[in-house]
């Protein structure tokens, strides 16, 4: 398994698990606590693990190119609160299954601004996981089933959304030739915390006890992902490596039936399977090119 994985598939796969971790998390926190709040705390969590981790590595924290580090933050920023609203405003599975188009919008981008050239496997492999997606999450926009329309605006913010979701990943590969991973991961709490603060006041719950260690490990678990995520657009072309992130939603079925008392569908499961072949043809390493 070692040698079919490469070193950025692996750092991906174990981001996907920490973001899906988090993930849980963010919904049980979210039973009572606003989502603004519950980005302001992981921000603060994630800007102390990030300062601390950069500091113990001996490396700068403002980085050497500024103006990408900053629009890395910035980036992330946005599609944070995009992504939050639309889950406020959509049911979660149109939300989910539009946030997680965004490998398909890495893929184009990253061929255009980045050059990075992609095999016909990897095209299979995406569709595959994005068709998974679809089938998993069942958007009602796609199948029906309920007899209401979608918020117009909050489908637009939607798909704002996973456009700057795909741009982070983007500027996160191009930052990999003069950037380390731990201050590329540094930039995003560096802007979020500062950005959220005036939206965070008019809505502040005080957390309970428990409250507070379930965002306490929101915030630990997306470190974990941000900083293995990082390490995977470092070491792996970004269509491919985002690619794998589609994985994430066959973490979500096995915490739902774990955790949740969840059982899957039969499109679950037929969307699960899908994941996985997908993200099986799109992990296999490359062929070493000759001269």
């Amino acid at each position: 398994m070692q040698q079919f994985l490469s070193p950025g598939i692996r750092a991906m796969l174990l981001s996907a698990l920490a973001f899906s971790v988090m993930s849980a998390l963010v919904k049980l926190a979210g039973e009572r606590l606003s989502s603004v709040q519950i980005t302001m705390v992981r921000g603060i969590v994630t800007l102390a693990l990030s300062w601390w981790a950069v500091k113990r590595a001996g490396i700068s924290p403002w980085g050497n190119d500024r103006k990408w580090l900053v629009v890395r933050g910035l980036l992330g920023f946005v599609g944070l609160h995009c992504y939050y609203f639309a889950v406020t405003r959509l049911p979660l599975a149109d939300a989910t299954v539009i946030q997680l188009t965004n490998p398909l919008m890495v893929a184009v981008a990253a061929a255009i601004f980045l050059h990075e050239p992609l095999r016909r496997s990897d095209l299979a492999g995406i569709a595959l996981g994005l068709g998974g997606v679809v089938l998993v999450s069942r958007p009602t926009f796609l199948f029906g089933g309920e007899e209401r329309a979608l918020d117009p605006i909050a489908l637009g913010v939607a798909v704002l959304g996973a456009i700057v979701a795909a741009s982070v990943y983007v500027v996160v590969r191009k930052l990999r030739a003069t950037e380390h991973p731990l201050v590329v991961v540094l930039q995003f709490p560096m802007l979020t915390v500062p950005l959220t603060l005036p939206l965070v006041i008019p809505v502040w719950q005080w957390p309970t006890p428990f409250e507070w260690l379930v965002l306490l490990g929101v915030g630990v678990f997306t470190q974990i992902g941000q900083v293995k995520m990082t390490e995977a657009l470092h070491l792996e072309p970004a269509a491919r490596a985002t690619a794998v992130s589609y994985v994430q939603i066959l973490f979500a079925v096995i915490f739902g039936v774990v955790l949740f008392r969840e059982t899957p569908t039969a499109w679950t499961l037929a969307g699960a399977t899908s994941i996985a072949i997908g993200t099986a043809i799109v992990a296999r390493p490359r062929a070493p090119t000759t001269s």
